[in-house]
């Protein structure tokens, strides 16, 4: 299982958390010699479905044979793929699982399965920059440093049936403790 993330257009970050299930019914597959495809939200290859999405997006699961080749939707400005099992092979460069490629604008990759693969295929439209620190994403910094404080003092109100554990911040470690931090780059 992968449980992805998608940044909200900037009118929408405040938005009150919601939750849809769909079935399997209701995300189209598309098929193609050694190719299986289920688009999980959006719109790629001809495909669309009834998934809310506050901005234009693709996801899709899918699973090559060894030898199969797929591209990825052009339609998208942002677009990567995420190898879940297996192997790849694009531009005569090998991908393994657990790797996370990312595409140019303008790129028209040609993804090769090298053996049996799983992939995520995954992209959409920009919807502007975004600071990130553990589960907070936020189109404004001072945003995440309230979220990050409300975390700590425990006012933001944790799911139903999800609510015996709390999960303390995790430390930054993205900066050197103590001692003299480094200057801003201008």
């Amino acid at each position: 299982m992968i449980q992805t993330w998608v940044a909200l257009p900037e009118k929408n970050e405040e938005d009150n958390p919601s939750f849809n299930n769909y079935t399997a019914d209701q995300l189209p597959v598309f098929t193609e010699s050694g190719v299986w495809m289920r688009l999980i939200a959006g719109n790629a290859f001809g495909l669309r479905n009834n998934v809310q999405t506050h901005s234009p997006l693709f996801y899709l699961h899918a699973v090559l044979q060894e030898g199969a080749k797929v591209g990825l939707p052009k339609e998208h400005t942002e677009r990567g793929v995420y190898i879940a099992k297996g192997s790849i092979e694009v531009a005569q460069q090998t991908y393994t699982a657990g790797q996370m490629l990312v595409f140019n604008k303008g790129a028209d990759p040609l993804l090769i399965a090298k053996e049996h693969t799983t992939l995520m295929l995954l992209g959409g439209d920009p919807v502007g920059d975004r600071y990130i620190r553990w589960n907070f994403v936020h189109s404004r910094k001072e945003r995440i440093e309230q979220a990050k404080e409300d975390w700590k003092h425990g006012r933001i109100v944790l799911p139903p049936n999800d609510d015996k554990e709390f999960i303390p911040l995790p430390e930054d470690r993205s900066k050197p403790a103590g001692g003299p931090q480094p200057e801003p780059l201008s």
